[in-house]
């Protein structure tokens, strides 16, 4: 028997997950093992994002929503625009918008949490930035650790794709490494989940390291509707 691509929480309901990107929205279904997906690209508004996730789903049946936006989020509310899409995220309502029971969260958060296997775990995404999410004991700390000091600039400045567009493989690789290694003194972590787009062009990983997978966001998007 094949194997779902997508994944399934048996314990949250029929909830649909979007996770926002730069290039694409995509969005799954809990029980469905279809992914939706249509381009984003940096002039995307919300109110965009949230028609086209409308046309795209109208066939589907679900409860609620789980969003996954690559911006900072408090109490359910996007504070800062995103760096590599449109304008119009910072305080939009997307339950309105919806019509729906609707969750938001960062989308580093958001995979963070589908990856999570308990105890205390540091989750780093590496893609246009640096996502950084904590979990302790089943409780998120979303973080904006990529903007710490670091070198001559920040964490995100190196290891974020700039920074490996400008400095090659081999130094972006030592960069991402010491900011492991750096963090995790910090925090002491149990483990590290190492995520994003460009997680795979390491070579290698520390010990007590793992590779997240991009499903294991749709995953979050269903847990945050498991009653605790």
């Amino acid at each position: 028997m094949n194997e779902p691509k997508y994944p399934v929480e048996p314990r949250a309901p029929a909830v649909l997950t979007v996770d926002v990107g730069g290039s694409h929205v995509k969005a799954v279904l809990n029980g469905v093992d279809e992914r939706r997906r249509f381009v984003s690209g940096p002039k995307m508004t919300a109110a965009e994002m949230v028609e086209g996730v409308r046309e795209h789903t109208s066939d589907w049946e679900f409860v609620g929503i789980s969003v996954g936006v690559p911006a900072p989020v408090k109490d359910g509310k996007v504070v800062r625009e995103p760096v590599n899409l449109g304008k119009g995220w910072a305080g939009f309502d997307f339950e309105t918008a919806f019509e729906k029971p609707t969750k938001v969260i960062n989308d580093a958060a958001m995979q963070a949490l589908g990856s999570y296997e308990g105890g205390r775990m540091l989750f780093l995404g590496l893609g246009t930035g640096l996502g950084t999410t904590l979990i302790i004991d089943g409780v998120i700390a979303p973080m904006e650790l990529g903007h710490l000091p670091y070198r001559k600039a920040t964490y995100e400045d190196y290891v974020g794709e700039a920074g490996q567009e400008r400095d090659g493989h081999k130094r972006w690789q030592k960069h991402v490494l010491e900011t492991i290694s750096h963090l995790s003194a910090a925090l002491l972590p149990d483990y590290v989940v190492i995520g994003g787009g460009n997680a795979r062009e390491l070579d290698e990983l520390p010990e007590n390291c793992r590779l997240g997978r991009n499903e294991d966001a749709f995953l979050g998007g269903f847990r945050l509707w498991v009653e605790k």
